[in-house]
């Protein structure tokens, strides 16, 4: 929540800063990274809003939790990503076929302020997010590495166009819009990337194969677990469920029966702090089975 907050104020500060230096000094890579930062905020306010969704526990009407807000929120961002993506190709297209403006130093102050800030809250935010394993926050975080990559195009571009300006490079002086069409496009492929991480969550893709063999593992090595008929496990936003269907001897009383699935769910809980839920399913087992 912390992190969450301190992403939503630094976003508010830097599209001030953007938009009001890059509106006075004209200069079309700080104006389109100040519209992404515009943009940034709404993501940031809806990771915070998801992060207070995602943490309230289980009720009547959300018995698996609420994990998937957060999933919801990684989608907003990545959607908010794409858009703003877009409009800054399409406004840095339309700059190369106006004049060149002059650029400024303090154009070129804020870029690198920026720079430098975004680099260390995605850091920050990337450790938390993984951590707690919050899709909002690692989303979060990524939309800080591709504020990153548009703050250092911005530097790139206003570099080259103050260097144009001094040394007579009329070519150089284009670097500003040219280096955001990059910037743009690294942007587009970030929030597709993020995209289809959250459709898969919330159409409940399997995990991976190497996650369900581990789990099949610890499962095969509980005592009286004879086989796996099934087994299923997807993310839930922070936390992942297991559905396992097992083959038990059939011989075993209800009680046996019930102290093995225990075992099984303390077994893959101690294994994997994300699994909050498993759900098991018991079938009888007899040797001719073998």
């Amino acid at each position: 929540m912390v992190a969450a907050a301190i992403g939503l104020a630094s976003n508010v500060a830097l599209t001030v800063l953007k938009f009001g230096v890059g509106f006075v000094f004209r200069s079309p890579s700080l104006i389109a990274d100040g519209a992404h930062n515009a943009a940034d905020v709404i993501a940031s306010a809806a990771t915070l809003g998801s992060m207070r969704v995602s943490k309230q526990p289980a009720d009547e009407e959300h018995p698996y939790g609420h994990g998937k807000a957060e999933v919801i929120a990684s989608g907003v961002v990545a959607v908010i990503l794409f858009i703003i993506g877009l409009y800054m190709i399409y406004h840095s297209i339309a700059s190369l076929f106006e004049p060149a403006v002059e650029a400024h130093w303090l154009s070129f102050a804020a870029a690198v302020l920026s720079l430098v800030w975004k680099q260390v809250l995605y850091i920050y935010t990337i450790r938390i997010g993984r951590k707690e394993n919050s899709k909002a926050l690692i989303a979060t975080a990524y939309d800080h590495l591709s504020d990153v990559y548009a703050s250092l195009a911005a530097v790139i571009g206003i570099g080259a166009a103050i260097a144009g300006q001094l040394y007579g490079l009329p070519f150089a002086q284009y670097g500003d819009p040219l280096a955001s069409i990059v910037v743009s496009l690294l942007i587009i492929k970030i929030a597709i990337d993020m995209g289809r991480e959250s459709m898969g969550i919330l159409m409940e893709r399997n995990l991976p194969e190497e996650k369900i063999k581990e789990y099949s593992q610890i499962i095969l090595n509980v005592p009286h677990v004879k086989r796996i008929d099934r087994i299923r496990a997807r993310e839930h936003g922070h936390y992942t469920i297991v559905d396992v269907r097992v083959g038990l001897p059939g011989e075993l009383s209800i009680q046996e029966g019930h102290d093995t699935a225990r075992k099984i769910k303390q077994a893959l809980m101690a294994h994997d702090g994300e699994i909050q839920e498993v759900l098991i399913h018991l079938n009888p087992w007899y040797d001719t089975d073998a």
